[in-house]
């Protein structure tokens, strides 16, 4: 097999510029799952990357009562209670994107609203982290996502980590980076969704797509939460994208390369990359989206 090429998709990001009389409808209204107890933290920086990146609405259902409250450093995330009335739930927020994963645990309840989520059709969704590893741990629930690309082919991207990787494809986390490009295609062909393997040299690929890799990054962005900003600029990008004309193939090639990016920027202004915080990667990669626009 040939090696991956380069990623390039920020050619189209100037889809995303807006016209002057938009509102929030046109940003897209994003609904991110997870945050169970002790694991609020992670749903709460997907939700910042998400709102920071140009969602319209940032929707948090969070998984922890203790923290299912207005966040008073952060008032503009609408943060609720996920509780048993999934699919009602889902049903009356009607969202342009679902992301699910973010600090999610391997409850039976986070079970449930990933149930109901691979479920809910004709949207973009994207899956991470105790997401991934649900799915590795039940054929139903790899039964349940390979029918929602087959009913809805390029609407689902995952982003597993190597050792996630590792999980699904009942392997070790050694194999899957002695041979990446492998371990990608594998994971297409598990799941014929869109995949990002995370790592250096991200690579992306999916049924339709040959994979590319992202040169950029550094090794600062290995850190907790550096992941779960990913997963909420993916659903920001795909929200906005609804009504923009990007597709979520290009939306995940445009929010990883503004990840990586942006942490090689920060590097290179001295912040990192050791303690280079996913926090602050999220401001330089809303500095560097709006300078593409």
């Amino acid at each position: 097999m040939t090696s991956p090429t380069t990623l390039d998709t920020l050619s189209v990001v100037t889809r995303l510029k807006r016209k002057p009389a938009e509102h929030k409808g046109n940003a897209g209204k994003v609904v991110l799952i997870g945050g169970a107890p002790g694991m609020a933290g992670a749903l709460i920086l997907a939700g910042n990357a998400c709102l920071h990146l140009g969602a319209g609405w940032t929707i948090l259902e969070m998984l922890d009562p203790a923290s299912a409250h207005a966040d008073a450093n952060q008032p503009e995330l609408m943060i609720r209670l996920a509780t048993e009335n999934i699919h009602e739930t889902l049903s009356a927020s009607k969202p342009d994107v679902i992301a699910i994963g973010p600090g999610l645990g391997k409850s039976e309840l986070a079970a449930q609203w990933l149930r109901e989520t691979l479920s809910f059709p004709n949207i973009p969704l994207v899956v991470d982290a105790d997401a991934l590893n649900l799915i590795s741990e039940s054929n139903q629930l790899l039964a349940s996502l390979q029918k929602r690309n087959s009913d809805f082919p390029g609407l689902t991207v995952l982003t597993p980590h190597p050792g996630e990787a590792a999980k699904l494809l009942r392997t070790t986390t050694e194999i899957v980076q002695d041979n990446r490009v492998d371990a990608i295609q594998g994971l297409i062909e598990l799941t014929q969704s869109i995949v990002v393997l995370k790592g250096q040299y991200t690579l992306i690929a999916s049924p339709q797509h040959l994979p590319v890799q992202c040169l950029a990054g550094n090794p600062g962005m290995g850190t907790g939460g550096m992941g779960d900003i990913l997963t909420g600029s993916i659903a920001a990008i795909a929200g906005q994208g609804v009504r923009h004309q990007l597709d979520l193939w290009q939306a995940t090639g445009i929010a990883v390369e503004l990840h990586a990016k942006a942490a090689d920027s920060l590097v290179s202004k001295g912040v990192g990359p050791i303690g280079l915080t996913p926090t602050e990667t999220i401001l330089e990669m809303r500095a560097l989206l709006n300078k593409l626009l």
